[in-house]
């Protein structure tokens, strides 16, 4: 019995035993899981830490103006700005962007004071604002020329500008042939010849003798020793040539008769807006003698050539002057409406047909003048891409407008000119641009100094004309082929000077001197052998060279080059 329950017993024990030693190895099997889970997140962190550090790591500094200048730690530009950090996205991304186009940190956007603007579409009225003079209306104007030689007995007008009405006297002439051909008159009247009266009466006609004299002739059967000329129309008298006892002849301006009801007006267009001028337009025109005082009249004839001296095409504009405040000579300001204000000024019912031949009221690209940027052979902007990247395009430029939001066009988008604004100059945009581009309107020429390197002056994915799209790869083809030069904010955008890379010597005045960066500001003259104008830059200084010899405010000839690395340097010195 005992030994049944013994063994009963010993059965039990090793099956504790047995359950304790199962549960002591899933411990330690947890405990070992845990530690290599650990140990394996730690290592996939760290590495991953590891990785994310070396991405952020910048690769090298450059100058946020000169990509040839590099550096392996921060520092100063030749500009005295900071370098700025390239890293490897940068680097893998490059390849995507087209020619030309430069990236710059948004710090040093901000240093540079970089501004930008939207493209805009706009129905632009553009109103020609110029100036004119006041002339006589020349259809109008009389002149008074003898057809006999004689004295002049009695003058009745006495000085020019006098008022005179149709019918009133103006002088009184004796001519011995006006006295001949009246006594032939009377001649045939008394032979009562009817063939010769005729044709006496017909050479006193001829010979320019008044109707009223002529009937008092025939009237009194008396010749008239003196015959009294009478004013052809009403007017005002000018250009008086005659006094009392002058000899006249045929050929001989006595005076003109000019009527001031309406005058001309010849205002000067400028070439560039000349093709806006149309017959027919509306005109506003103001005076300085009368302020507020306007004027309404309308473009009457458009003169066809060019005055040669002053660029400018002459218009005439035709004014109503029934007040006679309009006096000739008298200097105007005109405004000559072209678009869709010029229907509102004018009731003629011929001027929506001519404004339908007009593209000035089409929805035109325009942006802020100060954004173009005009080199005497191309004309181009900058453009913001987003991300720090800016780029050189090439424009096609229309007409120069001042824009103002009108009032009396409220939710129309409607625009018009207003001379009187300092502010609000815009150029139309004709190719080069598309609705949604960004300008750069603020520090563009240091931009486009730099773009303009190795730029196509494309837009990516815009329209531009093929003609003029080889023309600029082959200037961009040329440059490529000359040294690039570094550019500084004091070169005014000077790229592609050649030769640089020999020593020259020039003559400069040290401005500041940095001894702990070894770089010193230099003023110089211009540098012939180099093509580069003079200017105002930073150089760093060699090794073999005394920096104590650069003392501030010191004159002379220093031994300049450009190495490889883009840094220009100064490697010799003399006094």
């Amino acid at each position: 019995m005992n030994s049944t329950q013994e063994t009963t017993s010993g059965k039990k024990s090793s099956s504790a035993s047995k359950i304790v030693l199962l549960g002591i190895g899933l411990v330690i099997g947890v405990i070992v899981t845990l530690i290599s889970y650990k140990f394996m997140l730690g290592e996939t962190a760290s590495s991953s830490a590891s990785m994310q550090a070396t991405e952020s790591e910048p690769l090298y500094w450059v100058a946020p103006m000169d990509p040839n200048f590099k550096r392996d730690k921060p520092g100063l530009s030749p500009m005295g700005m900071d370098l700025v950090p390239v890293y490897a996205d940068d680097e893998n991304g490059g390849g995507k962007d087209s020619p030309g186009t430069i990236r710059i940190d948004p710090n040093v956007v901000n240093n540079l004071g970089v501004k930008t603007a939207k493209v805009q579409r706009r129905a632009l009225d553009v109103t020609i604002k110029t100036v004119g003079y006041v002339q006589y209306n020349e259809d109008t104007l009389v002149h008074v020329h003898p057809r006999v030689e004689g004295w002049i007995e009695v003058l009745n007008v006495k000085a020019a500008g006098e008022y005179v009405k149709k019918g009133e006297p103006l002088f009184a002439l004796y001519s011995p042939e006006l006295v001949n051909a009246q006594e032939e008159f009377l001649l045939a009247v008394k032979r009562a010849n009817r063939n010769l009266m005729a044709a006496a009466k017909s050479r006193l006609q001829a010979l320019q003798m008044p109707k009223i004299a002529i009937d008092k002739l025939v009237e009194s059967e008396k010749v008239q020793q003196t015959v009294v000329f009478t004013a052809s129309q009403t007017g005002f008298v000018d250009n008086l040539n005659i006094r009392e006892g002058f000899y006249v002849k045929p050929g001989m301006t006595l005076m003109s008769i000019a009527a001031l009801d309406e005058v001309w007006v010849d205002a000067e267009i400028f070439e560039r807006q000349s093709n806006l001028v149309k017959l027919g337009l509306p005109v506003v025109m103001t005076m300085e003698y009368l302020p507020g005082k306007t004027w309404e009249g309308q473009v009457d004839y458009i003169y066809p050539t060019m005055d040669a001296s002053t660029r400018t095409l002459r218009a005439r504009l035709r004014f109503s002057n029934e007040d006679y405040f309009l006096k000739p000579n008298m200097f105007a300001q005109v405004s000559i409406f072209t678009g869709k204000s010029a229907m509102h000024k004018s009731s003629d019912e011929n001027m929506h047909e001519l404004m339908q031949e007009s593209q000035v009221d089409e929805l035109n690209i325009v942006v802020p003048s100060e954004a173009v940027i005009r080199t005497g052979t191309q004309n181009r902007v900058v453009l913001a891409l987003g991300d720090g990247k800016f780029k050189s395009v090439e424009v096609n430029i229309g007409n120069v407008v001042e824009i103002v939001t009108d009032p009396n066009a409220p939710h129309s988008g409607h625009t018009t000119m207003k001379a009187a604004l300092k502010s609000g100059n815009y150029t139309e945009v004709l190719s080069g641009l598309m609705d949604g581009d960004t300008v750069v309107t603020s520090a563009q020429f240091l931009l486009d100094s730099e773009s303009s390197i190795s730029s196509d002056f494309i837009r990516i994915g815009g329209e531009l004309d093929r003609s003029k799209t080889a023309l600029a790869e082959g200037e961009d083809e040329k440059m490529n082929d000359m040294s690039n030069m570094s550019n500084m904010s004091d070169m005014g955008g000077m790229s592609g000077m050649g030769g640089m890379n020999e020593p020259v010597w020039v003559e400069a005045t040290v401005d500041d001197a940095m001894p702990e960066e070894r770089m010193v500001r230099l003023t110089h003259g211009d540098i012939d052998d180099w093509g580069m104008p003079g200017m105002t830059m930073n150089f760093v200084v060699a090794e073999d060279v005394d920096f104590t010899q650069l003392a501030e405010g010191q004159t002379l000839q220093v031994l300049l080059q450009k190495p490889e690395s883009g840094m220009f340097e100064v490697v010799g010195v003399k006094p």
